[in-house]
């Protein structure tokens, strides 16, 4: 398919299994009779391909930096945000088969569709091939950070016992959605300060974003 031939130019990696870039590209909602052939079992392997490849490349890049905060740099540079941003440079949304409403309805598909790809490539071509795709499109990424960050919710919860000696409050307000593709409710509450609520594709994603909506509204400044 033009399409995919496209895809393949944009990512600079050429396919000797055609099916299997196709599979990656295979949302749930377009194919749910058929799971076996959408790309949910590459995500889940290019998800642990992605951890092992730039976990290295961080343990060769700060040789001085320990595992905490060699684990905050990964933590960052293999969550959903980063891999939404990547698939948006590469354009994956372009070549994707899903059912109309559910890339935008859901904002974890653009990066389980790029662990997909990930997988996709390693089972094509092997570590090696999967690497150099991965390392090229995060070098920015890694470039970026010269200092270990915080996800938003650890920065939230020092921000608080700083200030308060206390630690802010976590509800989860509802699940929705089917169940490949959830959506949690969450409201992050901080006696004396305000609350704020987010949602995310599990109840970890949406306490992230409403830690990170909290800290932008009430802690900048």
């Amino acid at each position: 398919m033009l399409i995919q031939e496209t895809l393949q130019q944009r990512i600079g990696y050429r396919f000797k299994n055609p099916h299997l870039l196709a599979q990656a590209l295979v949302h749930p909602s377009h194919g749910a009779s058929q799971k076996a052939k959408t790309f949910q079992r590459l995500e889940f392997l290019g998800d642990r391909v992605l951890g092992l490849v730039i976990a290295e490349r961080l343990y060769r890049l700060f040789p001085r930096e320990q595992e905490g905060e060699l684990a905050k740099r990964l933590a960052a540079l293999v969550c959903r945000e980063t891999c939404h941003r990547v698939a948006e440079i590469i354009d994956l949304k372009s070549a994707l088969s899903i059912e109309t409403g559910e890339l935008y309805a859901h904002g974890s598909v653009l990066a389980d569709a790029l662990e997909a790809l990930i997988g996709a490539i390693y089972l094509d071509n092997g570590l090696e091939a999967a690497q150099n795709f991965i390392l090229e499109h995060w070098q920015a990424e890694i470039q970026q950070g010269k200092n270990p960050p915080l996800d938003p919710k650890t920065a939230l919860q020092e921000w608080v016992q700083h200030r308060l000696k206390k630690t802010p409050y976590y509800e989860t307000l509802a699940i929705a959605g089917p169940d490949h593709i959830p959506t949690f409710h969450v409201r992050v509450s901080v006696e004396g300060y305000g609350q704020t609520e987010a949602t995310g594709p599990s109840k970890k994603h949406a306490e992230q974003a409403s830690a990170r909506l909290f800290l932008e509204r009430f802690c900048n400044g």
